[in-house]
């Protein structure tokens, strides 16, 4: 079930996208409306134009009013596209209609209309063709009216254009949310069929953790471009940020739980991030907030027809009404306004509707009822198990009895990966509210939740390290089964490696929640925690096998590379809007293809390519009868990590060993690998009995039938005639079918101590002696 949509999903975002928009009518309209001075002769309510190219048409929605009598004012019209100035002309109003528009009338101007453009204009050379495709476009029109005498700027109206495109897409959240319901999906049950070392557990953590860290990076203090920043909201949700409103229930209650606690009532509006951008970052890219109040360079208007603007004045224009005139919503945002958001969180959360001291609050209520949803899902399951224990099917089924058993170590783990997915989030935002000295009640619940954090996580942490840190007395000491979210991943000597891990995710966290305002210093300790984790990672090869080491060495590059890249994105470097755009779109592909790789490798784990192969070879590439049993043992082997997890059960050991007759292998647990399919081991010479003996005349194979392509080529065994009367037949040693060495393909350190065949001819000459 979600595989499809996962897979037709991503396949639409990331591969049908050029296809959607060339079937898109080609536009740009207003996104938002500011004032970029405080209004004194212009108040504007409502300010909605569109322009299409197909036929060369405005379509417009305006709610504007004159309300300075006496006005004679000259109109400066700029637009700036990607730090670009197309267009740039001053406009003497009073040679306007005749001089109608000299003084400035008093006059509400309420209308909504299409007209069609004169193609004297010549609209279509202002605009290159990728102006209406290219997503999150990052250009901004202002209209300046200043008085004819004195220069001073009566009104100052921004507005931000954009097309329609962008990166941040419903459809990609859904994509990646539908990623992480597989991979946990696919966890829950390998957790509950294959142990505490299964596979798929660990994948889901790293797939949740590769979202964490594109969110992340949005919410450093840089000048990302619109594209990148957009990008990366799309994986907020793994943050715990879910798009909201203001009217929204929860950020109501966390309003008024900060206002009756001291918080700040300014800093409740979360009504998006675009039109209280500092405008010296995206999509502004202006080094000043207005022009200079002065212009003393007027062009002269276009020479076109106005006709067609006369067409529709007469319509649109009415007489003063004062009960129209309060400005509407229309922010004004100035270089000395404290309204302006800045780099980092502050844009990152406004822009998904959530205010900057509301943050916290969000992703603690979040996380409250996901902690609810876990606890009721493990009781669920607890009952469900109970129940079925009393039923028929628990006689037949033994494992149901054993899941029982384990079932506490089993939540405790599955308590610990909660803790484990959510600490970043927590960290980051718990951190940051200490910055902002809103409300007493929010910094008291961060410290309570940080302690509390502490509390699960750090002494699993000590009881999964302790015997991979210490040689004395915590030396030998096995870890226990609820700590296996920390332990499976790696091997028994190389579990110290947690640690590093926790100690980057700490800085990280530090860095972006106290160094706001500092993007230069962010991103170069980012850079440096990264490399110092690549190294360590290639040093210390922590993982059990090699695919996991490669798989966590790639992700190392991933996020090294990714935030080498960003470098660029430093205010204090000043560079151009388009080759950030475009190292954005870079950072970009990059993440993305590390989320097609985490997605690949869950289907993977699911044995989805087993089922392919099926598939395409129509059933013929399996294996014979002869090996049909060893097949289903080792089956997940051979597989790139799976097979190194996929360990057999204690109860499976037992029925094994039940089965093999008393003179044949004992299957021991490989220490590097619990999780390995087990491989038979020579003889114990601890009994003999001559029942258990073979005669001269009968052979005994022990094991199973290897396939031909892993087989051993043996010598002839010697004739009875050659060594004795006596002599058992050859083929009793057969009982090493499968070699230690050849057993331990998949361990990265074979053991050192590979056990030698018993010598059946000197036992058996002592027995035939004591006989006698």
């Amino acid at each position: 079930m979600f595989f499809p949509v996962a897979r037709l999903r991503l396949l639409a975002s990331l591969l049908l996208a050029p296809v959607l928009v060339a079937s898109r009518d080609q536009s740009l309209f207003t996104s938002s409306v500011t004032y970029c001075a405080p209004p004194e002769s212009l108040l504007v309510e409502q300010f909605d134009i569109a322009y299409y190219a197909k036929n060369q048409s405005i379509v417009f929605n305006i709610s504007a009013a004159s309300v300075d009598p006496n006005t004679n004012v000259n109109a400066n019209l700029f637009l700036n596209v990607y730090g670009m100035q197309p267009i740039n002309v001053s406009i003497d109003i009073c040679s306007l209609f005749g001089g109608a528009l000299c003084p400035l009338p008093l006059y509400t101007f309420n209308g909504s209309d299409s007209i069609s453009l004169p193609q004297s204009l010549n609209i279509q050379s202002r605009f290159p063709t990728i102006a209406y495709s290219i997503p999150d476009l990052e250009a901004f029109a202002q209209l300046t009216l200043t008085d004819v005498k004195t220069g001073d700027v009566k009104a100052c109206v921004q507005t931000t254009l954009s097309n329609g495109w962008s990166t941040h897409q419903y459809g990609v959240e859904w994509a990646t949310a539908s990623i992480a319901i597989l991979a946990l999906a696919v966890a829950i049950w390998q957790s509950v069929t294959q142990g505490d070392c299964a596979l798929a557990p660990i994948r889901f953590v790293d797939t949740i953790s590769l979202f964490q860290t594109i969110a992340l990076s949005g919410l450093l203090s840089l000048n990302f471009p619109s594209l990148y920043r957009s990008y990366t909201l799309n994986f907020a949700w793994a943050m715990g940020l879910f798009s909201a409103s203001t009217t929204s229930s929860i950020q109501q209650s966390i309003n008024r739980m900060r206002h009756l606690t001291g918080g700040d009532p300014s800093n409740s509006g979360g009504n998006g991030a675009i039109d209280f951008v500092n405008r010296k970052l995206s999509p502004y890219n202006s080094q000043t907030l207005v022009l200079p109040e002065s212009l003393s360079r007027l062009v002269e208007a276009p020479s076109v027809a106005l006709d067609f603007v006369k067409s529709f004045f007469p319509y649109a224009l009415t007489t003063k009404d004062p009960h129209v005139l309060v400005g509407g919503d229309v922010a004004t945002v100035t270089q000395d306004s404290s309204n302006v958001l800045q780099a980092g969180i502050p844009i990152y959360t406004n822009s998904i509707g959530i205010a900057t001291a509301n943050a916290f609050m969000t992703i603690l209520f979040i996380g409250l009822i996901l902690a609810a949803i876990l606890l009721a899902s493990l009781a669920l399951v607890y009952g469900a198990t109970v129940l079925l224990c009393r039923t028929e099917l628990a006689r037949r089924y033994p494992e149901i009895h054993g899941f029982r058993s384990r079932y506490p170590s089993f939540a405790r783990a599955w308590g610990l990966r909660g803790a484990m997915v959510s600490s970043l989030p927590i960290l980051v935002f718990a951190f940051y509210q200490w910055t902002l000295k809103d409300s007493w009640l929010s910094v008291l619940l961060s410290v309570l939740v940080l302690i509390a954090l502490m509390a699960i996580v750090l002494p699993d942490v000590f009881f999964a390290t302790r015997a991979s840190i210490s040689k004395g007395k915590w030396s030998g000491l096995e870890a226990p089964a609820w700590v296996a979210p920390l332990t499976s991943p790696y091997r028994p000597n190389r579990v110290y490696y947690v640690i590093p891990l926790l100690v980057v995710m700490v800085i990280k966290a530090l860095v972006t929640a106290f160094a706001h305002g500092h993007g230069t210093a962010q991103i170069i300790i980012f850079v440096v925690l990264e490399f110092l984790f690549l190294l360590s990672t290639i040093a210390l090869k922590p993982h059990r096998t090699r695919g996991a080491d490669i798989l966590a060495g790639y992700l190392c590059i991933t996020r090294l590379v990714s935030s080498g890249l960003m470098i660029a994105f430093a205010e204090s470097l000043a560079v151009k809007p388009i080759p950030r755009v475009a190292i954005g779109a870079i950072v970009a592909v990059i993440f993305s293809v590390a989320v097609v790789v985490m997605f690949l490798n869950i289907l993977v784990n699911m044995g989805l390519w087993r089922l392919l192969i099926f598939a395409f070879t129509c059933g013929r590439r399996g294996r014979g009868v002869d090996h049909a049993t060893l097949a289903s043992q080792s089956s997940d082997a051979s597989m790139v990590e799976q097979g190194n997890y996929a360990g057999t059960s204690k109860g499976l050991e037992e029925k094994d060993s039940a089965t093999v007759d008393s003179a044949t292998v004992d299957t021991t647990k490989s220490q590097d690998f619990p999780g390995r399919p087990n491989n038979p081991t020579p003889p114990s010479t601890a009994s003999f009995s001559p029942k258990s003996l073979p005669s001269a005349t009968s052979s005994t194979t022990l094991g199973e039938t290897l396939p031909r392509r892993w087989s051993f080529q043996h010598s002839r065994p010697p004739s009875i005639s050659t060594d004795g009367p006596y002599s058992p037949a050859y083929t009793y040693r057969t009982s090493t079918a499968s070699s230690p060495i050849s057993g331990q393909r998949h361990s990265r350190n074979i053991s050192s101590s590979v056990p030698t065949p018993l010598d059946e001819h000197h036992e058996y000459e002592k027995y035939e002696a004591r006989a006698v």
